[in-house]
């Protein structure tokens, strides 16, 4: 009776192994994409300002914490020049539009925005 078991565990163990190698991996690669990969890939290295923490305005001098947390509770935004309809004081408005280039605007992730995760994404140095 336990060769048989162990025949029947070696015989599912092998059986696994060929399907796994047989499969080519974009085929189950698709599958496993997350979206937060999808929107790293399309932020294309510019901060998303629809679905980024406070944490990503530490790269610009002046704007993290206060503006940057001004700008996270603002959104979600259509386009980057839509941050300066929100209150600012001039100085702010100035500031932000020092480091416009480095921003982008893509469709809000639910899944990157619920909770307080925008303001504290328990990243910490």
């Amino acid at each position: 009776m336990k060769r048989l078991v162990a025949w029947l565990i070696s015989g599912v163990v092998l059986a696994g192994l060929l399907i796994t190698l047989l499969i080519p991996p974009p085929a189950y690669a698709a599958d496993r994409r997350n979206q937060a990969d999808d929107k790293i890939a399309e932020r294309a290295g510019k901060v998303d300002l629809n679905n980024c923490s406070v944490r990503r305005f530490q790269d610009y001098p002046g704007m993290y914490p206060t503006l940057a947390g001004k700008i996270v509770l603002g959104g979600p935004y259509a386009s980057v020049d839509d941050v300066l309809n929100i209150d600012l004081t001039d100085r702010q408005k100035e500031l932000f539009n020092k480091y416009k280039d480095n921003f982008t605007v893509t469709d809000a992730v639910i899944a990157l925005n619920e909770g307080d995760d925008r303001i504290n994404d328990g990243q910490y140095r």
